[in-house]
């Protein structure tokens, strides 16, 4: 087999949070994933970092009354803390704030201005004039200047879907000092992604290669459109003064790189770091090698499908045209649900890793049972609590190491720890080499090709297979006849054969339950190799508990301690600074909705609706075009903003909840005829209403 050289990474976390169990599905994903190739004996080097640049750092770092260095290096701790926890094992892990982040993102826009591709353009914002600072569009609230709803962002409206600049509110706000902003110009430099240069790699990126999957390479079809469409627009990638960042060279420390340009970049950081740090111990690693194009090495990405843009579009075109190598893969999964619905606060489902640990829970569990929903998908994976408590008692306990604690116990008890010999074994079972090697291979595709599901439902297999053989032979009756006892020691080592096999299956997942297979039960001096499960063990020691069971009531304390107790707040103060919520996407309304009477919710008519057709809208970031059935009320459009998170081609011949009666509503894409409904919260993602099979188009719901 070719030694691969892989350079993986996860997406940088930012400091602005605590790490929290949607956030783990993606750490423990590639962890596995780099697990498994270490064990096939590959040179892989796993890179992490804190994301630490942008205005909510800085605006949190003036809050607490602390610096922003101050402020990422205590969260760095945090987040090191429980990376550290739950076995993501990082080679390095770094920030985004160093020395070897800013001489790449130096050398990568001067590499790209020296190519045309920076544009310099005056752009006028809003701009606080209390804090001297302009605003991201996030931190301006106002009303809706489509609907006149209050405390709207300053892009889009949460209440009738329309889409729109901060410049357009109404009584706009700033939430960060609650003053009202005023317009102002500034220059901003572009990075010119609308580039024929730029368009041709991209399309070639994403639609001539394997480097996406094949959903996501849909996904970037759509956006850059056919040839000669020119949907990609220029990036900004400057931010003005004040801001916590890299000031952009030669603009007099007045312009500062946008984080979400050097955030990526801090991959390549961390890697040099963790270079640097090796070669002082005497390792050398080839950085050109992976940093540079014409090489045979690997680079990996595993990000969340939610920055699936940055990453298969910005972040490539930029190392492209700036002589670095291009992502060989980019692996995007879904977001976390809980019991079928968003973390929630409220509802105690909003469950920090920290937390999770502080509970006593073992994170080998929660390893366990995102492993076996995990696929090489984008699709959302849920959490079910009861699940969890069934599945990890069942496999782990009833099945995998069930089958350790009742064979062991013969072997310790009558032949002092030591197996038969290998000759004897072979006599009775002859299918077995055959059958694990199947196994194996089968089990290697899968972790592979991130379908880790299909590996544990594998392993499980096996594993039950090897419970009902106990129980075919039964060696405790065995046990009772001394004339039998060869044959009990030869199924029993049979048994501690397979354990080892299976044990070598799960390490990838279950890695510190591994080590104390390998170290403690078999007295080996070494972790287990993916070529072990095939080397025939000839002692083992005391077999000791490995996984205990998970108990009901931990769960129920867990929720109970994740539960925050919800006040209605109050309007923002015109004098007094509030928190920035942008980047954190965890904050759930906090107010409770006020009453409306029987008489006033008769006046929505609310109509099942059939979606006939779904379109995307030229120049609308957000919104799709839909043509809706609604039976006797006839067709309607309807423009909605659900563009992130539906494929239209999935939408035609799906029902849906539409407000019929809304007033037509004129929009620059055209007459917008009623509104469909939709579910969001604190999380990203949006979930139409779909009615009960059954229903058909103009039918009432009431």
């Amino acid at each position: 087999m070719q030694k691969r050289r892989i350079f993986v990474t996860s997406a940088l976390p930012y400091a602005n949070g605590a790490i929290h169990l949607g956030h783990l599905v993606e750490y423990i994903q590639t962890d596995i994933w780099v697990r498994f190739q270490r064990m096939q004996g590959h040179e892989i080097h796993y890179v992490g970092a804190d994301d630490t640049h942008g205005t909510p750092v800085m605006l949190r770092a003036d809050a607490e009354g602390i610096t922003p260095a101050q402020l990422i290096e205590r969260v760095w701790h945090e987040h090191k803390r429980d990376f550290d926890a739950f076995m993501v094992g990082f080679d390095n892990y770094y920030t985004t704030d160093s020395p070897e982040n800013r001489a790449f993102c130096e050398d990568i826009y001067t590499h790209l201005k020296s190519k045309d591709l920076i544009a310099v353009r005056s752009v006028e914002q809003f701009y606080d004039p209390v804090k001297q600072m302009f605003l991201p569009d996030r931190y301006i609230k106002g009303e809706c200047p489509k609907c006149d709803a209050k405390d709207q962002y300053g892009d889009s409206c949460e209440m009738c879907g329309a889409t729109y600049g901060p410049t357009d509110l109404k009584n706009a706000y700033s939430t960060v000092s609650g003053a009202a902003p005023v317009r102002k110009a500034s220059e901003h430099y572009f990075f010119k992604l609308s580039d024929p240069r730029c368009e041709q790699f991209l399309r070639a990126f994403t639609q001539a290669s394997d480097r996406l999957q094949p959903e996501a390479a849909n996904k970037m079809k759509e956006w850059l459109g056919g040839p000669g469409d020119a949907r990609l627009s220029d990036w900004d990638i400057s931010r003005d003064a004040p801001y916590f960042g890299f000031p952009i060279p030669g603009t007099d420390n007045q312009k500062f790189f946008y984080v979400w340009l050097d955030a990526p970049v801090g991959y390549f950081a961390s890697l040099r770091n963790y270079a640097e740090r090796k070669a002082k111990d005497g390792e050398k690693i080839d950085l050109d090698a992976f940093l540079r194009p014409g090489s045979d090495t690997e680079m990996v990405h595993f990000i969340g499908k939610d920055i699936l843009y940055f990453h298969a579009l910005f972040w490539p075109a930029m190392l492209e045209h700036a002589g670095y190598r291009t992502p060989s893969k980019v692996y995007a999964h879904g977001f976390l649900t809980v019991n079928g619905e968003k973390m929630s606060k409220s509802r105690g489902t909003f469950i920090t890793a920290e937390s999770y640990i502080q509970q006593g829970l073992n994170p080998e569990w929660l390893r366990y049972y995102y492993a076996a929903k995990l696929n090489s998908t984008m699709e959302d994976i849920d959490m079910n609590l009861d699940d969890f408590v069934a599945r990890v008692n069942s496999d782990l306990v009833g099945k995998y190491v069930n089958i350790a604690s009742r064979a062991a116990t013969f072997l310790t008890k009558y032949f002092n720890g030591r197996l038969s010999a290998w000759e004897q074994l072979s006599r009775i079972d002859p299918v077995s080499i055959a059958e694990r090697s199947h196994s194996a291979k089968e089990i290697a595709d899968a972790y592979e090709s991130r379908e880790y599901g299909k590996a544990l439902r594998e392993i499980m297999r096996v594993a039950d297979s090897i419970n009902q053989y106990v129980d075919l032979k039964k060696p405790w009756e065995l046990a009772k006849d001394e004339s039998k006892h060869e044959m009990l020691q030869v199924i029993c080592s049979k048994c501690i054969f397979d354990f080892k096999m299976l044990s070598i299956f799960l390490a990838p997942v279950i890695p510190a339950v591994a080590h104390r297979v390998a170290h403690e039960f078999f007295g080996l001096e070494k972790d287990f190799a993916w070529a072990d499960y095939n080397v025939y063990p000839t002692k083992i020691r005391p077999y000791d508990h490995l996984i205990t069971r998970i108990d009901r009531k931990q769960i129920t304390s867990l929720v109970e301690a994740n539960k925050e107790s919800l006040k209605p707040a109050p309007p923002p103060p015109h004098s007094q600074q509030r928190h920035a919520q942008h980047q954190e996407n965890v904050v759930e309304t906090a107010a409770q909705p006020s009453t409306i009477s029987i008489d006033d919710f008769s006046k929505v008519d609310l109509r099942i609706a059939r979606i006939v057709m779904a379109e995307h809208v030229e120049g609308a970031d957000k919104l799709l075009k839909l043509t809706l059935d609604v039976g006797p009320l006839g067709t309607r459009q309807v423009f909605a903003g659900i563009k992130s998170a539906y494929d239209p081609a999935a939408l035609a011949g799906r029902l849906t909840v539409v407000v019929a009666n809304l007033a037509p509503r004129k929009m620059k894409f055209g007459m917008s005829e009623g509104m469909v409904l939709a579910a969001s919260g604190e999380a990203p993602g949006l979930y139409l209403l779909s009615p009960d099979t059954g229903a058909q188009p103009g039918m009432r719901v009431k």
